[in-house]
């Protein structure tokens, strides 16, 4: 999983990435100076993976991934402040998710480049932004369409004007700042959309950086932010407190933010949500004395979900032994687990669920 992390200039997004990764990227009171992204991977907190190393008791356990790229949309000082140029699309294209940082914190010494600290506005500045550069790809395509039809065959011109017709539809939307996320796709036109990457396409966790001062405030701040974007998830942290606690043992930064009345870390969260916006899910295998988690998509067949793991699973897919990670822990083994009936036989289209443990046998 690949998230982008965006935001205004002096939003915190840098201090979040550190926070998240235990980085030391450096922070700029006024944004980054250079295009050039932050680049951190994390492992996947997830509780489960420790429980089975204790059951199955593997040589080697190897989480899922988190893959941060913290780009700065546009240099502080420059003059195209509302376009996204084509160095930064190439950084955000490959990205699973955008994650937004917009800025609820006071900081007379950071002063808010709109003068004034409003995250539902600055969420709405960088879709824009985003919503600009789609459309200026789209206006980009039909001018080439329309060079193309010129001397296009017969079948070529269908499939030039369902596509032409397709991007007409996107730039009035676009146009009316509806991103294509909340636009509706036949099947077909969801596979020709992917080829172009579009930023408003993609799925978007909201992060609030908010002061200290803040903290009890967080799930109110929360609601008033969704209320204006409906459909959006937020998450409401404190990324200099976060990129603070980063820096400390597990056990030490636990308790500082359980006295802070903290339920749950910064990274902990936004993994969990990021899961969420994307509708992803976690399986577990155990094969070669390794011990591992894979993230899919919700409902993946058994067959797609097996070539995660390698081509050849998929293409010589049989079937599927599969348990569930909360009858593998009652049962205390596989083995018991298969004498109480618990192993299950799966075929290619069986639905992964989160938290299954799957052994998958194939023939190539």
């Amino acid at each position: 999983m690949e998230l982008g992390i965006v935001g205004l200039p002096g939003s915190g997004k840098t201090a979040l990435f550190n926070s998240l990764t235990r980085g030391r990227a450096q922070v700029h009171a006024f944004g980054q100076t250079t295009l050039e992204p932050n680049i951190g991977v994390v492992k996947v907190p997830d509780a489960r993976l420790h429980r089975l190393e204790a059951l199955v008791n593997p040589k080697k356990v190897i989480p899922a991934e988190v893959k941060y790229v913290d780009v700065a949309i546009h240099r502080d000082g420059a003059d195209r402040q509302d376009e996204v140029g084509s160095q930064v699309r190439g950084y955000l294209s490959s990205a699973d998710a955008l994650m937004y940082v917009v800025r609820a914190f006071a900081d007379d010494s950071v002063p808010h480049i709109k003068g004034s600290v409003d995250p539902a506005r600055d969420i709405g500045l960088i879709n824009l932004e985003f919503t600009l550069s789609d459309l200026r790809i789209v206006e980009r395509r039909l001018a080439r369409i329309v060079d193309s039809l010129k001397g296009a065959k017969q079948q070529e011109r269908e499939a030039l004007h369902r596509e032409e017709a397709l991007l007409h539809r996107l730039k009035g939307a676009l146009g009316k700042e509806q991103p294509i996320r909340l636009q509706t796709f036949a099947l077909d036109e969801v596979r020709l959309l992917e080829n172009y990457q579009f930023l408003t396409a993609k799925p978007v966790l909201a992060v609030l950086n908010m002061g200290e001062p803040q903290l009890p405030q967080a799930s109110a701040l929360e609601q008033t932010v969704a209320l204006a974007h409906p459909g959006l998830k937020v998450a409401a942290v404190c990324a200099k407190l976060e990129m603070e606690l980063s820096q400390l043992g597990q056990t030490d930064a636990a308790e500082f933010r359980a006295a802070l009345g903290i339920a749950e870390g910064a990274l902990d969260r936004i993994i969990r949500l990021s899961y969420e916006v994307l509708g992803l899910i976690s399986f577990f295998t155990v094969a070669s004395a390794e011990l591992r988690a894979w993230t899919v998509p919700e409902r993946t067949p058994a067959q797609k979900a097996a070539g995660k793991i390698h081509s050849d699973m998929e293409r010589g897919f049989i079937r599927a032994e599969v348990v569930s990670y909360a009858d593998l822990v009652a049962s205390g083994s596989l083995a018991e687990a298969r004498k109480k009936g618990l192993l299950r036989l799966e075929g290619k289209t069986y639905p992964v669920r989160d938290g299954d443990v799957i052994t998958f046998l194939f023939s190539v």
